[in-house]
């Protein structure tokens, strides 16, 4: 079932949603599935499967040449899907990016994914790898989000990237998907937006290109999160909008959340952390801020709460404990 169908029936009620983790390489998909479990109870309607890119190194050959080798650290996410929803008969959304990937090799993996019956995904750009500078595109890929989404949208009205809309390339009669498509939103403007205005600008091309609903990026404060809903809909944007929230969990958090993803700490959640003597205390700071916030926004009426879990699952359970 598709997300703004799920959305659609619970009738006002705010559903719970979170986001997993490919296992690392030589992991099994059973520590996964462990962490998925006790979040079940909850019952969420759709589980969020992040995309993690091959990188690459450079290693010496004789002579003094260097040899460009792809490293690939976790699994692939089509297959995580598959698994999930035979194990739970729980609804993915895979997680799309641009970068990596050529159109045909994206066009693939869609076709891939209607035939296990996944009907949502979330596009998205994509992060550089750590051996880019910046965001480099696929020489034959999509260079933003909103060309991804233009891609799933056209697959979904029976168009291929590279022949005619009636025919596929061996002859036979094109067929058409149907996947509710989701797209990221930040409340504190992406990092590479000059300004809010800007940003806004782009989300809704992608809202217009075909995306179905919005998913935040994480913010700490839910001042944020309203101020960034009503710019979306004094602009036209009318899709659903889940705000994304994380407990924090570790006192390196403190500066690794906000470098990371560049997001604002509020004070008061900076200073409760960084009075706490381990990370325990930390963890519960984090799940108490983190009901608060859960709790305001439920209250404000948003559709669903989405949590990013980071392969810990412990923390939310006591959240959802509360609330769900």
């Amino acid at each position: 079932m598709k997300v703004t169908e799920h959305l659609t029936r619970a009738a006002g009620k705010t559903l719970f949603s979170f986001e997993v983790l490919p296992p690392r390489k030589g992991e099994t998909i059973d520590n996964l599935l462990r962490n998925i479990e006790p979040l079940l109870e909850f019952k969420p309607p759709f589980i969020d499967v992040t995309y993690h890119r091959e990188e690459y190194v450079f290693r010496h050959r004789p002579g003094g040449l260097l040899d460009k080798k792809t490293v690939r650290k976790r699994p692939g996410t089509v297959g995580i899907c598959a698994a999930i929803k035979n194990r739970f008969n729980v609804d993915t959304v895979p997680h799309l990016i641009c970068g990596g990937f050529s159109k045909e090799e994206t066009e693939n993996a869609l076709i891939d994914l209607n035939f296990l019956g996944i009907d949502n995904v979330l596009a998205l750009r994509g992060d550089p790898i750590k051996t880019e500078p910046h965001f480099l595109p696929h020489p034959e890929g999509h260079a933003y989000a909103d060309g991804l989404i233009a891609q799933i949208q056209a697959l979904n009205e029976g168009r291929y990237h590279d022949h005619d809309q009636d025919h596929q390339p061996d002859g036979t009669e094109a067929w058409a998907a149907d996947f509710c498509i989701g797209t990221a939103g930040y409340p504190e403007k992406h990092f590479e937006a000059p300004n809010p205005g800007s940003d806004l600008k782009y989300l809704k091309q992608k809202v217009e290109r075909g995306a179905d609903y919005i998913v935040t990026q994480m913010f700490f404060d839910n001042e944020e999160f309203f101020k960034f809903e009503q710019r979306c809909r004094a602009a036209g944007i009318t899709v659903p909008i889940i705000p994304g929230l994380k407990p924090l969990t570790a006192l390196k958090q403190l500066t690794a959340l906000p470098r990371t993803f560049y997001l604002n700490l509020p004070e008061s959640l900076a200073e409760a952390v960084a009075q706490c003597p381990d990370n325990e205390a930390v963890r519960q700071v984090g799940i108490e801020w983190c009901l608060a916030q859960s709790r305001e926004l439920m209250a404000h009426g948003v559709p669903c709460l989405h949590y990013y879990s980071m392969g810990k699952a412990e923390s939310i359970r006591r959240v959802a404990r509360e609330l769900f």
